[in-house]
């Protein structure tokens, strides 16, 4: 017996061989909702597989929750990966859910949301409802049964502190939500968790796993990281990077170590309600949603790339955790090399950067646009068209001409930026591709992307064989140029 899916993005037969296989590269992607017992598991769940005309397949947990369905316990479906469809999607309900997922709900509400993404609440509602099954509030509101668990396993806070810290109303509507969505108590949760060794009692500090889809390079990321780390910011050291995360509520710092299977996160917040959107955006940074197999069947479908994805499977495009950052450091790195840029940035930083407390190296937080607008002149160096450019940008941000979030619409966030003085094709798609985590884009202006190409005579103009996924393309090109020039 064949069942419909509840979306129209799930194909019930590939979804249903996905559990039986038990494959794990689909968690996160869909949830499987079984009628006969009331639960809702991630495709790899241990238990035994349920016959086809016992489960519906769901894009997310929060329409399982939504058409009455609990969390396995035992394959805690919650603690997936997240879907790689909300960056390979450019859609309304996928930029809705990049936003979700950086809690602006539970900041503003759903009118703000909307507005953020360009519609009014009632048609946002209409098609979330429609794609995903469930509205904003209900997505909101298994965001913040997300959360809470976290926070319940991983610290020794009060159970009350938790329920606000999470973005809940009051401590009935946390304990109600525990309980529908995971069968236990908040106190039971804590009690039963198996990762009791890690409870912090610290105040602020949090230890997470962060689990991705392997294969993951680190040795690119790692590059990466270290290669555009800027005192003060970010430090890295021994295989250790942390950096400085401007959130909504306040300031944190975030360790970051690559292990086999998972990412280990050690935040230090001011205040635990910035919980959620740091864990979105370090995610985003380290690009730990993606789906490397899917990427690189595509990529090593084409013989003069099957090399290089074999040398480097799971290669990530790193995003970002600030627009404002991303932009202004970009814009300071233009035409220069990394260390030049990294000398600018660092001299930008110590002057407007906010000082915070750490004993990771880190010691600011990276200037905001109004101190740049205000500042920028006598601190920034170089060409004077550049510095005005870096000013003029920094004061559209600061004053709200230039809106810089993941749930910007590509076309619209390109044709803003190239509005910009200053601002570039490259510029242009280097920071759409970073900062929504577009696999898509083609560096194809880029010097060293170029140089890559050239290595393996590949024409760049003819793209379109390995859509959906130039984004990643361009950072094998990147990877091999630059090994070429390392060696020599």
């Amino acid at each position: 017996m064949t069942t419909a899916t509840r979306s129209p993005h799930l194909d019930f037969d590939r979804c249903y061989r996905a559990v039986q296989a038990k494959d794990s590269r689909f968690d996160g992607q869909f949830f499987t909702a079984v009628r006969t017992t009331g639960i809702y598991c991630r495709p790899s769940c241990p238990a035994i597989t349920p016959k086809p005309g016992n489960v519906t397949f769901l894009p997310t947990a929060a329409a399982a929750q939504h058409s009455g369905f609990r969390a396995c316990r035992r394959c805690l479906p919650d603690a997936a990966p997240g879907s790689p469809l909300w960056n390979t999607r450019s859609d309304l309900a996928a930029r809705a859910m990049r936003l979700i997922a950086d809690g602006v709900i539970e900041r503003g509400g759903v009118e703000t949301l909307a507005s953020s993404v360009g519609y009014s609440s009632r048609q946002l509602t209409r098609v979330m409802t429609a794609e995903l099954g469930a509205g904003p509030l209900a997505l909101a509101r298994a965001h913040r049964a997300h959360t809470a668990r976290l926070l319940i396993q991983t610290t020794a806070m009060s159970m009350s502190d938790i329920a606000f810290a999470a973005g809940f109303a009051s401590i009935r509507q946390f304990n109600d939500t525990i309980r529908e969505v995971f069968v236990v108590t908040p106190s039971q949760m804590r009690a039963e968790s198996a990762r009791r060794e890690n409870v912090s009692t610290t105040d602020g500090a949090v230890s997470l796993r962060l689990p991705y889809r392997p294969p993951l390079d680190s040795a690119w990321l790692a590059w990466f990281l270290e290669s555009h780390a800027v005192a003060g910011v970010e430090s890295w050291a021994d295989g250790t990077y942390a950096r400085s995360l401007r959130l909504p509520h306040g300031s944190a710092v975030a360790t970051l170590r690559l292990q086999p299977g998972f990412v280990r996160a050690d935040l230090a917040l001011q205040d635990m309600r910035d919980l959620a959107p740091a864990v979105a955006r370090i995610r985003h940074l380290l690009d730990l949603d993606a789906d490397p197999q899917a990427v690189d069947a595509v990529l090593a479908g084409d013989p003069r790339f099957a090399d290089a994805v074999a040398a480097t499977p799971g290669i990530r495009v790193p995003g970002n955790v600030d627009g404002t950052e991303l932009l202004l450091r970009t814009m300071i790195g233009q035409q220069i090399s990394l260390p030049a840029a990294a000398t600018h940035t660092v001299r930008l930083v110590a002057a407007l950067g906010e000082p915070i407390e750490s004993d990771t190296g880190v010691t600011h937080l990276f200037p905001t646009a109004a101190a740049v607008a205000e500042h920028g002149r006598e601190v920034l160096t170089g060409p004077i068209r550049r510095v005005e450019s870096i000013v003029a940008v920094a004061e559209a941000l600061a004053n709200g001409d230039l809106e810089l979030h993941c749930g910007r619409d590509a076309a619209d966030l390109q044709r803003d930026l190239l509005a910009l003085p200053g601002v570039g094709p490259w510029t242009a798609d280097y920071v759409t591709m970073r900062l929504l985590a577009d696999p898509d884009i083609l560096l194809g202006t880029d010097l060293v992307v170029r140089q890559g190409a050239a290595q393996l005579g590949v024409d760049l103009t003819d793209s379109d064989r390995w859509m959906p996924w130039r984004s990643y393309l361009s950072m094998h090109l990147w990877r091999i140029a630059l090994s070429t020039r390392s060696s020599k």
